[in-house]
């Protein structure tokens, strides 16, 4: 048995080639998913001139697929982004922030981002600012800035943290109070 198959694909198959496009692969790898799925054939005179016309729809559908993804790198270009998550006092999340996450909130941005195109290797854990990789394609690379943030305002941190201290939270009332206090015994005399 063969141990590669030449095939010309009737599909685009990603990491492999477009339509029209004659390719050797290993002989599971044709027979058990591009045959059977119909992405690819026997090659032959007849069949290429048959796709050669679809093949020119599809290079220029990429070119035009090609062109827009440089114009989104260019907006992504230092880009940032802000995330909100629930942590606790020493700022590590309650949950993580996935590659899913970040492209869900691209997305949102209005860039068409998917989850296998934004790089980072485990999930975020803590509340920090993050370099994260953006690859489009192998020459279509840039990298934005995520800000994981306290879903909590700065204020109410500081009230718990006050609070926790116990008499400081009670000796600047009272600071406060003397201070008013002081104001209108100046004002009666």
């Amino acid at each position: 048995m063969a141990k590669t198959f030449n095939l010309l694909l009737t599909e685009n198959v990603d990491n492999l080639g477009i339509v029209g496009d004659v390719v050797d692969v290993k002989a599971g790898y044709a027979r058990n998913y591009l045959l059977p799925r119909g992405l690819a054939t026997e090659p032959s005179e007849e069949a290429i001139k048959a796709l050669q016309k679809r093949r020119e729809e599809v290079q220029k559908e990429m070119a035009r697929i090609r062109a827009s993804q440089e114009q989104m790198i260019e907006k992504l270009h230092e880009f940032e982004l802000t995330m909100e998550r629930s942590a606790n006092e020493q700022g590590v999340l309650f949950g993580g922030v996935s590659q899913h996450d970040i492209a869900e909130a691209l997305q949102a941005e209005g860039f068409a981002v998917e989850d296998r195109h934004v790089r980072i290797g485990e999930q975020i854990k803590r509340l920090d600012s993050y370099p994260i990789p953006i690859v489009l394609a192998q020459d279509l690379k840039t990298e934005i800035k995520l800000w994981v943030v306290s879903d909590k305002p700065a204020e109410e941190e500081e009230e718990e943290e006050s609070g926790e201290e116990g008499e400081g939270g009670e000796g600047e009332a009272s600071a406060e109070g003397d201070g008013e206090g002081a104001e209108q015994t100046a004002a009666s005399s």
